[in-house]
């Protein structure tokens, strides 16, 4: 079932510190981490991760306003989506 999971991707300035910014304002929420993806290009750090809001009794815009907050102090940007909505977006 993918409702109860999100989309996270992060992408900016590769830097020390956003796997565990990103990381820690999605725990404060409840959310689970179930699997995440990072690479480095040069100096662009880029993520991608599967996250399960079972765990959380937060609404969906407080997720994004916590992960938006994180990824800004760090000046790289963050996004998560529904992964339903994810998927529609990303048919061929």
């Amino acid at each position: 079932m993918t409702g109860d999971r999100a989309v996270v991707t992060v992408l900016g300035e590769d830097r020390v510190g956003i796997v565990a910014a990103v990381s820690a304002a999605l725990a404060t929420q409840g959310v689970n981490i179930e699997d995440i993806r990072m690479a480095t290009m040069g100096d662009l750090f880029t993520m991608i991760a599967l996250v399960s809001l079972t765990s959380t009794a937060a609404p969906f815009a407080e997720i994004q306003t916590a992960l938006t907050g994180a990824a800004e102090a760090l000046g790289v940007q963050a996004h998560i989506y529904r992964r339903e909505i994810f998927d529609a977006m990303h048919r061929i």
